[in-house]
C-alpha cells in the first residue's frame, strides 16, 4: 500500500497520546457527535429573523457542501477552489466573532470530475476533539492539528486507482472506536476501511457492494458502526472491522438511517421506513415496523424525544411515533432541500432549503409542526448545519454563517 505519509507522523506517532472522541460541547462530525442530528442541549434562536440573529457571515474560497464542525472555540470547514475544484482547502474561524484563523489548501491526487449540482468538498470532516479528518471526493485525506498543522495525509485513489465514480462521493468519515471509519462506496472497486488516528494506515479494509452510495456512517454506542447500502445495512466494530450483524433487505443510497440515543431501535430508509431492534448475539435485527408511507426524500430521518420526523421528496415533513410508526401530524416547508435537518432540545427542528438558503425553525410541540421563524440566507444551500451552544452553523456556496443572538 503506497501511503504518502509526512515526516512530522514520526514526532506525532510518538509524542501524542492516543485521541478520543471529545466529549466538550461541540459538533464533531457529520450529524453531530453520535450521527443522530440532533443536540439536547443546544439552544439557538427560535424565532428567527434576520436583523437578530445574522451573528456573523464568513467569505469561503470555494465550493462546498460539507457542514462545518465545531471544535471547543472553533468551527472548521472545507472547501474547494480553481476552475477544475483540484485546490482543496481546510479552513478554521473562531467561534466568536467568525474571523478566519488559517486555511491550509493541498492540491488533489485523485480525481476531480463530479455532477455540477455537488463539488470536490461534499465530504463533512470529523475530529477526535485534538485533530481534524478531511475526506474529498478525490479520496484525498488528510488530518491536521487544531492549529493547522499537517500530521498526515493519504491519497486513497493512489491505493485503489478504481474507487471512484462520475457523479462524485460525498460519504462523510465518522469516528468511533479509536477509528476513523471511510466508507467509498462506487461501481468498480468499492470497500470500507478503518483508519489509524495517529498514523493514517489502515486498521482494516472490508470489500463493500459495488454501487454507488452516498449514505454515511451511523454511530452506535459500544463502538459499532453501521454500513449502509443498496443491499442492506452491515454493522461492523469500528476497532477491528469484525462483522456484528447484517439486515439484507436493501436500504436507501442517499438518505442515511438514525437511532435512538441508547442504540437500542435503529430506523433505516429501507421498504419505506423500518424500525429495526439491533441483535447483540449476531443475528439478524428484530423487525419492530416498516411503514411503505415514510419514505425520505434525500433528507436523513431524525429522532426529536418520542418522535420521528421523516421529510419527504415533497417537501413534507412528517412527525410519527417512533415506538409504531404512526402519523402524529404533516407539515409542508418550502423547499426544495438537499440537506438533512437537526434538532436542537429535542423540541426545534431546523433546516434550510436548497434554493434560496431559507433557513427554517419548525416548533416540534404541539398537535402540528409550526414555523416559528424563517431567514433567507439568499444563497445555495446543499448541506446540513451544525448545532453548538447557542448557535447554528449553516455552510452556503459562498459562506459560512452564524446563526444566534448579535
Amino acid at each position: 500500500m503506497r501511503t504518502r505519509l509526512y515526516a512530522t507522523l514520526a514526532i506525532a506517532a510518538a509524542l501524542c497520546p492516543h485521541p478520543r472522541l471529545a466529549a466538550a460541547d461541540g459538533w464533531l462530525q457529520f450529524r453531530g457527535n453520535d450521527t443522530r442530528s440532533a443536540a439536547p442541549e443546544a439552544a439557538p434562536p427560535t424565532e428567527l429573523d434576520a436583523g437578530r440573529h445574522i451573528a456573523w457571515r464568513a467569505p469561503l474560497p470555494g465550493r462546498g457542501l460539507a457542514s462545518p464542525i465545531v471544535v471547543g472555540d472553533r468551527v472548521f470547514v472545507t472547501a474547494a477552489s480553481t476552475a477544475d475544484q483540484s485546490r482543496l482547502h481546510v479552513l478554521c474561524f473562531g467561534a466568536e466573532g467568525g474571523e478566519l484563523l488559517w486555511d491550509r489548501a493541498f492540491w488533489a491526487t485523485g480525481r476531480t470530475v463530479c455532477h455540477e449540482k455537488t463539488c470536490v468538498a461534499a465530504p463533512t470532516p470529523a475530529s477526535d476533539g485534538e485533530h481534524i479528518y478531511a475526506l474529498y471526493s478525490t479520496n484525498d485525506l488528510i488530518c491536521l492539528d487544531l492549529d493547522g498543522n499537517l500530521k498526515w495525509l493519504r491519497g486513497l485513489m493512489q491505493d485503489y486507482p478504481n474507487a471512484s465514480n462520475s457523479l462524485g462521493l460525498a460519504t462523510s468519515p465518522v469516528i468511533a472506536g479509536g477509528t476513523l471509519v471511510a466508507q467509498i462506496e462506487n461501481d468498480a472497486d468499492s470497500f470500507a476501511a478503518g483508519i489509524d488516528l495517529i498514523t493514517g494506515e489502515n486498521k482494516w479494509k472490508i470489500s463493500r457492494t459495488r454501487r454507488a452510495n452516498w449514505t454515511s456512517p451511523l454511530v452506535l454506542p459500544g463502538g459499532t458502526v453501521v454500513l449502509q447500502g443498496s443491499a442492506g445495512l452491515t454493522a461492523i466494530d469500528a476497532a477491528s472491522g469484525r462483522e456484528r450483524w447484517v439486515y439484507g433487505e436493501g436500504a436507501a443510497t442517499i438518505p442515511s438511517s438514525v437511532a435512538a440515543g441508547d442504540g437500542s431501535v435503529l430506523y433505516a430508509p429501507s421498504n419505506g421506513l423500518t424500525a429495526m431492534r439491533p441483535s447483540p448475539d449476531g443475528n439478524t435485527p428484530d423487525i419492530v415496523w416498516q411503514k411503505g408511507t415514510l419514505r425520505p426524500g434525500t433528507a436523513s430521518p431524525v429522532i426529536a424525544g418520542d418522535k420521528l420526523l421523516v421529510l419527504n421528496s415533497a417537501g413534507v415533513l412528517i412527525a410519527s411515533e417512533s415506538d409504531t410508526g404512526e402519523t402524529l401530524w404533516k407539515t409542508r416547508l418550502e423547499g426544495p432541500f438537499s440537506g438533512s435537518p437537526v434538532v436542537a432540545g429535542d423540541r426545534y427542528l431546523y433546516i434550510a432549503s436548497e434554493r434560496g438558503g431559507l433557513l427554517q425553525c419548525v416548533d416540534l410541540d404541539g398537535e402540528e409542526g409550526r414555523v416559528t421563524g424563517t431567514i433567507e440566507l439568499g444563497e445555495t444551500i446543499l448541506g446540513t448545519p451544525a448545532l453548538a451552544g447557542d448557535a447554528l452553523y449553516v455552510r452556503s456556496d459562498g459562506h459560512l454563517w452564524k446563526i444566534a443572538e448579535k
